[in-house]
């Protein structure tokens, strides 16, 4: 699958800085193109998603969506749908949408150590039953999936604790491995900074 993963500007930068191997490991076990049932529950249980859009010249935007937890209503392994509130009325993400129907999704899940990309395309309904899905809907985005990337939550800092992550490299401090980098699936794709087990989990790197 590494070969639809990744374009050129992808590849020369994996030629460059030597991750080659590991990227090509990493898409042909971790990238998916279907939500899996732990994936489902993580998100069902959501409050927030940051949407990312793209306008017919080709500008990207990024807008935060939130709600209460289930908002974002998963109707099966390759179908979502994120509903639009009441806002400030310029619909520059959803118009986005309608004009370039790409997007991207990112969940953050720092109670499961997990975070989840995902890639698809999007369709904007405003018609009566499909609002009638999303209490106090104006608009309902739905997303068909096209791939999905389960990555580690090293650099997720812990915003209850008001402590930043570990493994964010500062003066004087060594960070520790991942427990990604630890498993031996990854001996001789990764450069292994120290010995210490990190209780962070996760397939792949952030």
């Amino acid at each position: 699958m590494s070969g639809t993963v990744y374009h050129e500007g992808s590849r020369f930068l994996q030629r460059r800085l030597g991750t080659e191997r590991l990227a090509d490991h990493i898409a042909e076990r971790y990238v998916l193109d279907a939500l899996a049932d732990e994936h489902i529950g993580w998100i069902t249980g959501a409050d927030v998603v940051y949407l990312a859009t793209v306008s017919p010249e080709g500008q990207p935007e990024c807008s935060y969506k939130g709600g209460l937890p289930g908002f974002v209503r998963v109707l099966d392994p390759h179908l979502l749908e994120i509903p639009s509130y009441d806002g400030n009325g310029m619909y520059r993400s959803l118009g986005n949408a309608v004009s370039s129907p790409k997007v991207g999704l990112l969940f953050l899940f720092p109670e499961h150590s997990a975070k989840l990309r995902l890639t698809g395309y999007g369709e904007v309904t405003c018609e009566p039953e499909d609002l009638a899905a999303h209490h106090g809907a104006q608009a309902v985005l739905r997303v068909r999936i096209r791939e999905v990337f389960e990555n580690c939550p090293r650099y997720l800092h812990d915003v209850a604790a008001g402590v930043h992550s570990p493994h964010c490299p500062r003066p004087g401090h060594q960070p520790p491995d991942p427990s990604w980098k630890l498993k031996p699936e990854y001996d001789g794709l990764v450069t292994r900074s120290s010995a210490t087990r990190d209780p962070l989990t996760g397939p792949t790197g952030g």
